[in-house]
């Protein structure tokens, strides 16, 4: 087992690969790692705010986002095609299976 100060550093640094392989396949969208994984790059960013919490750093929602998105929110948001219908009802049927 490794230490915990190495750990990190292992966990830190498969952080940044997520980061960078979504930020390579924007093809990927929210709406569809949502159905296929329950996760997105929404909740990336909320989980990354919350962990900023818990070590006493304070940081907006757009912040993590950003940093999550690899650009500003606004500016990724706009280049994203809206769900499609067929999404849209995967995703709800997810939902639905989970409750």
């Amino acid at each position: 087992m490794t230490d915990q100060i190495t750990q990190d550093k292992i966990e830190a640094a498969a952080f940044r690969r997520l980061l960078k392989h979504l930020a390579d396949n924007p093809d990927a969208q929210n709406i569809d790692l949502m159905i296929t994984a329950d996760f997105c790059r929404n909740c990336l960013a909320d989980w990354y705010r919350e962990a900023a919490a818990e070590n006493g750093v304070e940081m907006s929602k757009d912040e993590a986002r950003d940093y999550t998105h690899g650009m500003p929110y606004a500016e990724w948001k706009a280049s994203q095609p809206d769900a499609t219908p067929e999404q849209m009802a995967a995703f709800k049927a997810r939902k639905d299976a989970k409750a």
